[in-house]
Parts: C-alpha cells; sequence; structure tokens
C-alpha cells in the first residue's frame, strides 16, 4: 500500500537554518516573511499598547491578568505550529510559560500583521485554523490600510460576519463589546501625498 507524504513535526522546525522563520501547517512546512520596517514597529506598538494594561505590572491601571507575547512559537497540533506577531494568554491557563518552546495550550487572542505576502495566508488559511482550534479571538491589523479587524467572539469561522473598522478600540480581551478609543499615532503622509489617512486605533474593553 503506497503511504502518503511524512508530516512535519516540531524537529523538522528545529533542523531549519536558525534564521528562518517557518511554521508547519497541516503537515507542510510554510515559510513565512520577516516582514517590512512597518510591520515591525506596528507590532511593537501593539505590544507596548496592549501589554501594558493586560500583561506589565508597572501601574498602567489596567484589567492585567494576560501574558502578551511577541512571535512565540504555538503548538496545536503535532502537524500545526504557528509562529503569530502577537499572542496573548489568560494567566490562570498559563502560569508559568518561560520555559516552553514550543507552547502547546491554545491562546486566547491571537494578531497578525498583514502584508501584501501574507494577505492570504492570515486571512484564510490561519484564520481557518485558529476557528477549528477554539481561539476566542482572532485581529488581522493592516498596516497599510490602517484598519484593525477582529470577528466577533464565537464566529471566528465565517468571513460574512467580520467586522472591518476604520476606528477601532482597544482588544476585545475583556468582551466583544467596544468602549473608548485610543488611536496609534498617524505617520506624515507620503511624499506627494496630502491626504492622511484615518489613524489605527485598538479596541478598548472593560
Amino acid at each position: 500500500m503506497r503511504q502518503g507524504p511524512r508530516l512535519a513535526t516540531y524537529e523538522d522546525l528545529q533542523s531549519l537554518p536558525e534564521h528562518a522563520r517557518a511554521e508547519i501547517l497541516r503537515g507542510a512546512i510554510v515559510t513565512v516573511p520577516s516582514g517590512s520596517p512597518r510591520q515591525s514597529r506596528v507590532r511593537g506598538i501593539l505590544s507596548s499598547l496592549i501589554g501594558g494594561p493586560f500583561d506589565d505590572d508597572d501601574g498602567r491601571s489596567g484589567p492585567g491578568g494576560w501574558w502578551i507575547f511577541l512571535g512565540v512559537t504555538t503548538r496545536f497540533t503535532p502537524h500545526d505550529i504557528v509562529w503569530p506577531d502577537l499572542s496573548g494568554w489568560r494567566r490562570v491557563r498559563l502560569p508559568a510559560p518561560w520555559d516552553m518552546a514550543p507552547i502547546d495550550v491554545r491562546p486566547d487572542w491571537i494578531c497578525e500583521v498583514l502584508s501584501p505576502s501574507n494577505q492570504a495566508h492570515d486571512r484564510v488559511t490561519k484564520r481557518h485554523l485558529y476557528a477549528e482550534h477554539g481561539v476566542p479571538f482572532y485581529w488581522l491589523v493592516d498596516p497599510a490600510e490602517r484598519t484593525l479587524e477582529a470577528p466577533p467572539r464565537g464566529r471566528l469561522g465565517g468571513r460574512r460576519d467580520l467586522r472591518r473598522n476604520r476606528d477601532c478600540s482597544h482588544p476585545p480581551i475583556r468582551s466583544g463589546r467596544a468602549r473608548g478609543w485610543k488611536a496609534l499615532p498617524t505617520p506624515p503622509p507620503d511624499q506627494g501625498t496630502s491626504n492622511r489617512r484615518p489613524a489605527l486605533a485598538m479596541l478598548v474593553t472593560p
């Protein structure tokens, strides 16, 4: 009987060159672009604005109780291993993550920063994977369009349920209902362009 192709596992990722950024989806290794300076800056801003009130214990008057990480490897199954731009876990579900590589606990929140090369990958392939494994909250941030997309809680699988907002608030980490607005700084317009796009903002929830 003819056997199908061997499905990749975490050990296959470890055998790649150290600088390689890759994921495993349905047993196939997928190379992930490292991203542009624009994407990198957006990741950093998101990490600061969300990590401050939800993760850092430095008196920022936030709810706390979360771990917010940049670019950590998460293993849903032996053959589905991803590297989200940002991901978050409630600390009651992940008390001590420091020596876990990869993390085998399903995230409570994932955020991907889009680029022209990864739009289909993040919008379709990874969205379905996250829905399949019950990720409660998934964000798609588009730096070029300055938008944030967040499906209502519990409806991650359906494209028609996606809500697209030009101005959003902090992450729906506590609830799905937005309250308040806090915009990211708007960069100066590109050379030769006089119009400035609306600032990307993030969902703030109680």
